[in-house]
């Protein structure tokens, strides 16, 4: 017969395994993911880098200075998106600029900045920048993936008449020399190593 101090204490040791196996899952769960707010946090570096120290005084100064920047990116850019989330463009809907701008003024690293406006727009922290398609395994690439390279490329009806993966591939090498000549070049060398 057991007794009330053994089911008790077994009870506690099973409790104390689920609040661990818990907070292990958690803990796991929490491991941040390495591109995320990549966006985010590439743009205002690129903008520190631009801007002297004497701007980081006069929060004014540095809002104009930082619409400046948005207003010389690329349209359509991840960088340009980025500043039209913040409310750094002109057509912008939003208005939490002076969220970046604060925390910027007084050195806030990049990433806590980033954080912070997570909190508030997480679409801020969704922006990926384009991964570089990996040209040498371009056989064993996917037709969307294809695509996606071709649509990069501006060459989106280029292979209207494409039904076969064998024809979005010729298509793709084709049009790389002229899109990608360092990697063609690349290409070309592996293939004349086989």
């Amino acid at each position: 017969m057991t007794s009330l101090f053994q089911v008790t204490t077994r009870s506690a040791a099973l409790l104390l395994l689920v609040c661990a196996l818990f907070s292990f899952f958690a803990e796991a769960k929490k491991e941040k993911d390495e591109r995320e707010c990549e966006v985010c946090i590439g743009a205002i570096n690129k903008f520190k880098e631009e801007i002297s120290e004497e701007l980081y005084g006069n929060v004014e100064k540095l809002e104009t200075a930082f619409r400046k920047y948005c207003k010389k990116l690329p349209k359509g850019g991840k960088e340009n998106r980025f500043c039209y989330f913040v409310g750094g463009t002109e057509d912008a809907a939003t208005g939490i600029l002076s969220n970046l701008i604060r925390p910027l003024s007084y050195h806030l690293p990049s990433d806590k900045i980033c954080e912070k406006l997570k909190a508030m727009d997480s679409q801020i922290c969704e922006l990926r920048y384009d991964v570089k398609p990996d040209f040498t395994k371009i056989n064993k690439m996917k037709v969307g993936e294809l695509k996606k390279i071709l649509s990069n490329w501006g060459e989106d009806s280029a292979c209207k008449g494409c039904a076969e993966k064998a024809d979005f591939i010729k298509k793709v090498r084709e049009l790389m020399p002229k899109h990608d000549p360092e990697e063609w070049k690349k290409l070309q060398a592996l293939e004349k190593e086989l």
